[in-house]
């Protein structure tokens, strides 16, 4: 859950992770710390990630479990997008990204994504914002919208609309991405580079994001 101060909620892979990590003992007999400690004591001496999943493998483990294990074993730095894997750790790193995202030159974007962000989490209690390193996705079920510095002045709202061939907008602001074309979630996007942007024609296309993903 995420902590009483964080805007942010935790990211589905995340959670996803950690639930496959907290049931190891359950169904493969072993926790994850004594996985560790018998893939440094048995597996095969310089084994890379591949030939260790593929240990991991014929010890019994699955495909994902042996994937997540080999990864925490040989402790690679990119092992997935998230510093941490625990819900706690998400969430301090969550913050750090947002930093990142809007440090420096993109410091003028904060107040467009911060105004952004709150109308998106008005849509419903079920929204959920996820940071990631470059783009700040928001969650209902699925992915429904995802804030991403595009230029030093212009923020980029994405939206999950689908099939352009469905959407009248005269005014030519919702733009199509190309998403729908390539099995993408978001399939639109409207460019923000003023507060005034922000208005009743952008929250009229968030709501629909949100309506279409019940």
């Amino acid at each position: 859950m995420p902590s009483p101060k964080s805007l942010y909620g935790v990211h589905p892979a995340v959670a996803y992770q950690q639930s496959i990590l907290e049931n190891l003992k359950a169904k493969t007999g072993r926790s994850l710390a004594e996985w560790l400690a018998h893939a440094a004591k048995a597996a095969p001496k310089g084994a890379d990630a591949k030939a260790l999943v593929a240990w991991l493998r014929a010890e019994g483990l699955g495909g994902t479990q042996a994937g997540l294990v080999a990864e925490r074993a040989l402790a690679l730095p990119d092992r997935h997008a998230f510093a941490e894997d625990t819900p706690e750790g998400y969430l301090r790193t969550a913050e750090a990204y947002v930093e990142a995202l809007f440090a420096g030159k993109k410091a003028a974007l904060r107040p467009l994504y911060d105004a952004l962000l709150r109308r998106g989490l008005a849509l419903g209690k079920d929204v959920m914002a996820c940071p990631c390193k470059t783009f700040v996705p928001l969650y209902r079920r699925h992915v429904i919208a995802q804030l991403r510095p595009a230029t030093l002045t212009r923020l980029d709202l994405g939206l999950a609309l689908g099939d352009p061939a469905a959407i009248d907008d005269p005014s030519g602001r919702l733009l199509d991405t190309g998403g729908f074309a390539k099995g993408d979630r978001i399939t639109h996007r409207i460019g923000i580079q003023s507060l005034e942007d922000i208005d009743a024609f952008v929250e009229a296309w968030m709501a629909t994001a949100y309506q279409r993903n019940a």
